[in-house]
This record gives C-alpha cells, structure tokens and sequence, in this order.
C-alpha cells in the first residue's frame, strides 16, 4: 500500500512545481501572457469573471414591439446609438416612456412602455410634441376626394336621340331621367309641322339629385326620316356632331384657356328602330354605318309592346346579325374593353341589345302601388317591369354603370380622331360656321 502513497506524492510535488514556475514567468514577464496562452493548457487557464445579473432585468416578451436589449445599454453604460433607440411608428422622435426602457426603471422590464397619463405612447399625446392622426389616411380616400370635388363642380351630360317621327323619343327621354327634359316638354306646339329638312335643336336642364348637378341637354333631330327622300337625311347630324367638336378643339387650343371648358359634345346617341318585325330599314344601316366612328350609338327598338315576347326575341337577333354582317359596331364596343371583367360585363349587354323599350310619363295604380305604364284594353303594361320591357336594363346601363364611360370613350377615342385628322389634313384651326339652333330653358 506504499508504493500508491508515493506515487501521488511525486505527481503532487512535480504539479506543483511546474504551477510554481509558471506563477513565476507571470509575475516577472506579464507582457509574455499573450505568448504563453498557447502553451498553458486550457483546463488551468484563469476563468473570466461573470458581472452579476442587474435586478427586474429579463428576457424581452415575446409579444413586444421593441427588439431585444443590445448588449452595453445597461445603467451607466452612456447614451445610447441612434439606431437603437426603439421610436413608434407616427412619433417624430423618442419620447419620455423610451427613456425608461433605455434606462430600466426599477418595476418595468425591457421592451415595456409605461400607458399612464402622458408618458407613454399610448396616450392621447406625447411629451415630445408628436403628431396624433385625426383619422384613417390611404391611398383610397382619393375617391371621397373626387367625389367632394364632383358634387361641388357637377358634370355635363349630352344625349341625342335619333329616329322617325312618332317613335316616342321624347317620351322615352323624360322617362329615363323622370323629369319633363325633352324639347316639346320645353314648349312645344301641337300644331308644329314636320319640316322639309332634318333640324338639330337642343334643349338644356340642370338636374340635381343627392347634392349631384348634372347639366343635361337633350339634341332632338325632328324630320329625320320623314321625307319621301331622305337621301343624305344624316349629314346635318354628322355636321352637328363634328361642330361640336370643333368648339371644344378650338377652346383646347387657345394659349389662354378656361379654366374649364364648356364641353358640348355628344356623348351618346338613342338610335330609334321601327318595330316591323322583319329587318332594318336601309336607312337605318346607312345612318348607323356613317355615324358610328364619331359618335356612342345605342339601337334601341322602340314601342316593344306592340310586338309579342316571341316576335322580339326574334327581331333583335336578326338586327344583331344584320349589323355584324354589315360591320356596324355600336356601343360598347368590343375593343374598348379595358379588360376580362369589362369584357364579361360588356358581353352580356352586347347580347340584351337592343334594347327593346317602352316609354311612358303617366302612373297608374297596380297592386296598391304608382307605377309608370300604358293602359291597353288588356292591362297596364309597366315601363319598369323587366317582364314587360327592357326600359330597366337600358337605364341601368346608360346612367348607373356606364355614363361615365360613355363621356371617355367620346373624349379619348372620338374627339382624339377628330383632333388628329384636322390638324393632320389642314395644319391649323379655321373658323367653321355653326347654322344649328341651340336653344335653353336655364
């Protein structure tokens, strides 16, 4: 049992002469440390010493909105990196709560902001003079700003309606706006005499529904297809159409304009067709053919009541192929749309029309309700029954979803033809004489 005792003695003297060495070298040599770390072995190097833990000090919440504590933003440890001061999204710098998380006031761990009073950011204001937010702010509120601007400015809407004499336009009219807006509302004569020529007189309204003004005006042509000849019976039309844009050309052009221009140019034009049943009038192809790079024109088939649901049905497919077969486009047309729901929507009208109408200015009673109607020896036929008549689709669809385009597609796409051919074949402005008679009950 001796020679065990002696081993360990001489391991414990040998030990302890090398440590004894290796003290010396220390304490006579301290700059050869540095050279000396890769020759001591690691389980004898000297331990760093660990700082004691501050107190209320713990890892951040996972639920805060600040980042964790960067290492040396302790108590005393100066003033903070500008890139690490946590500022709230709407502040203009930090404020009072920031400097206790920076400074870990005793009760509040890191990443918690004190919500009393005025010292957090979470009341009403901050110390630092930021900015509160009076309300939601987006890039969509420019919709309640167009619209604060169109109900104080209103817009303009102008509509022509074409088709023989007693077709009901303005009868129509007034139906689709409910309002006495036609021109033999505006003093009419029951005497007055169809005219040799085709005329263009316009009569203008000023309606306002829901804070809305919209200044409408309403172009009638009487005599249009009323003559036993009525060779080029569309010229004064097309000539009226191209006048009007002229004046809005020649307003554009002037080195000191408007602040707005008086925009008189026709937006849409109510094409009446006959209810024979059978085709079109050549009249009609030509007119529609000519008219229809300038000008918005919808068919409509007036008077649908004297036809059977049956009978319609098949007139308006015949119409439908005979002005495909003609290459005659009306509105909306097929490449102005913008994009595949467009194009959906656009396609289902495209099918519905023509529209088939009925027009009436007169209620009647129908179950316990006022309903706008003609009283046959059969019954009440309704305007606004989508059962009677397609009067609902074709007014739904020219003032709810698509006046606003029809004013576009006139503005970008015909006006802007207008506009390139004649400065394009003249190189200039002329003046252009205006024979048409414009009258207004404003």
């Amino acid at each position: 049992s001796s020679k065990p005792n002696v081993a360990v003695c001489k391991a414990v003297i040998t030990s302890s002469i090398w440590i004894s060495g290796y003290l010396c070298i220390l304490f006579l040599c301290p700059s050869s440390l540095a050279d000396m770390s890769d020759v001591v072995p690691p389980e004898v190097r000297p331990k760093p010493a660990v700082p004691a833990k501050p107190p209320n000090v713990g890892a951040p919440s996972p639920s805060s909105s600040f980042p964790p504590q960067i290492p040396g933003l302790g108590v005393g440890s100066g003033p903070a990196p500008p890139s690490a001061i946590p500022v709230p999204i709407g502040s203009h710098g930090p404020s009072h709560g920031a400097s206790h998380v920076l400074g870990h006031a005793p009760g509040h761990a890191v990443g918690h902001v004190p919500q009393s009073g005025g010292h957090g950011h979470g009341g009403s204001h901050s110390s630092s003079g930021g900015s509160t937010l009076l309300g939601y702010i987006g890039i969509d509120t420019i919709i309640e700003q167009m619209r604060k601007k169109t109900m104080k400015t209103g817009f303009e809407f102008n509509i022509m309606v074409v088709g023989h004499s007693g077709l009901g336009k303005s009868t129509l009219v007034n139906t689709l706006f409910k309002s006495q807006v036609s021109r033999k509302s505006a003093g009419w004569a029951r005497d007055e005499k169809i005219p040799k020529t085709v005329e263009i007189k316009s009569v203008s309204h000023v309606i306002e529904e829901g804070g809305v003004k919209m200044k409408l005006t309403v172009v009638d042509t009487p005599g249009f297809g009323d003559q036993i000849n009525n060779d080029n019976c569309w010229e004064p039309i097309s000539k009226y159409i191209n006048e009007q844009f002229e004046k809005f050309l020649k307003e554009e052009v002037n080195i000191t304009r408007k602040k707005r221009i008086p925009d008189t140019r026709v937006h849409c034009c109510i094409y009446f067709i006959s209810p024979t049943g059978h085709t079109l009038r050549q009249l009609d192809m030509e007119f529609m053919k000519r008219l229809s790079h300038s000008v918005n024109i919808i068919p409509v088939i007036a008077k649908a009541d004297t036809m059977t649901i049956e009978e319609r049905q098949e007139f308006k497919q015949r119409v439908r192929k005979e002005l495909e077969m003609s290459g005659i486009e009306f509105y909306p047309q097929k490449e102005f749309d913008d994009d595949m729901e467009d194009k959906s929507d656009n396609d289902k009208i495209r099918e519905t029309m023509p529209f088939a109408v009925v027009g009436s200015d007169k209620e009647y009673q129908v179950n316990n309700k006022r309903v706008l109607g003609r009283k046959t020896a059969w019954g009440i036929v309704e305007v606004e029954n989508p059962n009677h008549c397609e009067f609902a689709q074709l007014r739904d669809f020219l003032i709810r979803s698509h006046l606003q385009d029809l004013k576009e597609v006139t503005h970008n796409i015909h006006y802007e033809t207008y506009r390139a051919k004649r400065l394009n074949d003249n190189g200039g402005l002329h003046p252009i004489s205006t024979n048409g008679t414009h009258d207004s009950n404003l």
